[in-house]
């Protein structure tokens, strides 16, 4: 079976896409972005390499004797003139920086062509790890009613229009209200946002309402940054006083499904995918 080289940001998915390779049978080399990738990474064969060192990252894979390349985790887009970059990573720096003045998206697909050009196969996390994303139907023993139905509709459009525009991946809604969107701050953020607001136009304990959806971006490379949602998702939503999360069936990857499960069920939350 071919080795599988995992670039590993910070966060859970580079963790369950090991897992994943492991309980697989599939050959696993890890590189670890310094300052990023968790500790326990460190179980896997692999080395360390900077965010900008290029050179060194596809000397790793390729010494490694990996063809194929899994991109997973958090990497918040860097100051780029902090960074210190090997001679191959300062080569493509200028082509990158032009890249994300045009969108997290733009960026990211700058990313995966480079790494397209020295030969590898990119690969997504949700193509190495089945059953990650989010399915059609409700996850857990708690459904959407009626009463929800326009505020999913409403979620969704403005998820995806934003998304369109490459800002974000999240909005929420309360009663036909747009009461955020979600950009370079991340969802958890925005939830803390509506958490803040007023009771008069949100739920809360006792009287949730309203929905965070969650979709990639229409011209989205799915191969990196899918949306995710995950345990601290769930918590956030109930603390902002929402009946619950929804998101593009087979477009958002569920972190700690049976934790993020659990949780849900014992809040009275639903999670729904949509087709």
């Amino acid at each position: 079976m071919e080795r599988l080289g995992l670039v590993a940001g910070a966060g859970s998915l580079p963790i369950e896409v090991a897992r994943s390779c492991l309980e697989a049978g599939r050959p696993l080399y890890v590189v670890r972005l310094k300052s990023l990738a968790e500790a326990e990474l460190s179980e896997y064969p692999g080395g360390d390499a900077g965010l900008t060192e290029f050179g060194k990252i596809f000397k790793l894979l390729k010494d490694a004797g990996c063809k194929t390349v899994c991109m997973a985790g958090i990497v918040h887009r860097p100051e780029f003139r902090t960074l210190i970059p090997d001679l191959k990573g300062a080569a493509l720096l200028p082509g990158l920086m032009l890249a994300a003045r045009k969108g997290d998206d733009a960026l990211l697909r700058a990313v995966v062509i480079a790494f397209e050009k020295e030969g590898f196969k990119v690969e997504g996390a949700q193509d190495v790890a089945g059953g990650l994303t989010l399915g059609a139907g409700p996850l857990g023993r708690h459904a959407p009613g009626k009463e929800h139905q326009e505020d999913i509709t409403r979620a969704l459009e403005v998820a995806r229009a934003i998304g369109a525009m490459d800002i974000g991946q999240g909005a929420v809604v309360v009663d036909g209200l747009v009461l955020a969107v979600e950009a370079q701050e991340g969802t958890d953020a925005m939830l803390r946002r509506c958490a803040q607001l007023p009771e008069a136009i949100r739920g809360k304990p006792g009287d949730p309402r309203g929905v965070l959806a969650k979709a990639p971006k229409p011209i989205q490379e799915r191969r990196v940054d899918l949306p995710t949602i995950g345990l601290a998702t769930v918590h956030r939503v109930a603390a902002a006083g929402l009946a619950g999360i929804v998101g593009e069936a087979g477009g958002v990857i569920v972190l700690d499904r049976e934790a993020v499960i659990a949780e849900a069920d014992s809040l009275g939350l639903f999670i729904y995918g949509v087709e």
